[in-house]
């Protein structure tokens, strides 16, 4: 018969490291100044109809940086019909790999939630004259 005490430590033990913050094989440094990189990739790439770039649209839903460097961004579209939808990841899969230390870049589109101009920043929406 095991003794529950501690099975409740063990337990307890688990959730606590389950829990826990995972620690980066970058250091913090490296992992700030790599994400400040890859937003001003981003911003790099524009949407040709409209004269604001994609991170500012509020077109960028999250970007992950792995241990490795690879980079995946998950994007959307203005539009679902948007006449670059083959094109504008691969602008970004490529704005991206120019970061340095950025081993691979990946972008994966997403319709979900869909994009609306409540995600755009202030600054683009000035650009826009949308105030």
């Amino acid at each position: 018969m095991s003794d529950p005490t501690t099975e409740k430590t063990d337990s307890a033990a688990f959730a606590e490291a389950w829990d826990a913050p995972q620690k980066s094989a970058l250091a913090q440094a490296e992992i700030d100044r790599m994400t400040d990189d890859i937003i001003e990739a981003l911003k790099s790439v524009y949407d040709p109809e409209i004269p604001v770039d994609i991170y500012e649209l509020g077109l960028i839903y999250k970007v992950d940086l792995s241990d490795d460097r690879d980079v995946v961004v998950e994007m959307t579209l203005t539009a679902p019909g948007c006449p670059v939808a083959g094109e504008m990841p691969i602008w970004v899969e490529e704005a991206v790999k120019k970061v340095e230390g950025v081993r691979s870049a990946r972008a994966e589109l997403t319709f979900d939630p869909p994009w609306d101009a409540s995600k755009m920043s202030d600054e683009a929406k000035l650009a826009l004259n949308m105030f």
